[in-house]
């Protein structure tokens, strides 16, 4: 799992790892750190901190996995970390289902911006 997608997948063990790099660097504040921290404790996954290539290299190892399952992603750095557990392991990237289809620009900084398009189709669907 990463940021951009944390949703379940498939019965398999699942890891997030938070990137403390990544937190500093971006300043992300306590609310995010969270209400991630949050989602997290919904779904069956261990929650690591550090550097996650390092991180999910060790958690797959240490169940046995010769490949990683992961979500696709446009960030850049996370597109560069699973380009290096590729060098390591098999990688499975999928195209995860859309939450909820939306037209127009959707302002993807705040959440709060992004549910105020995003509710109402999400509770109807």
């Amino acid at each position: 799992m990463h940021d951009d997608c944390l949703r379940a997948g498939p019965a398999l063990p699942a890891v997030y790892v938070f990137d403390t790099a990544k937190l500093e660097r971006e300043r992300w504040s306590l609310k995010r750190i969270g209400f991630i921290y949050e989602c997290l404790l919904e779904l069956e996954v261990e929650i690591r901190k550090g550097d996650p290539v390092i991180q999910v290299a060790d958690f797959a190892r240490t169940h046995g996995a010769g490949r990683i399952v992961t979500s696709e992603t446009p960030d850049p750095l996370l597109q560069s970390q699973q380009q290096v557990l590729s060098r390591s392991f098999a990688m499975q990237i999928e195209l995860p289902e859309p939450f909820v289809e939306l037209k127009g620009r959707v302002d993807l900084k705040r959440f709060s911006r992004y549910w105020q398009k995003a509710q109402g189709p999400a509770m109807r669907g």
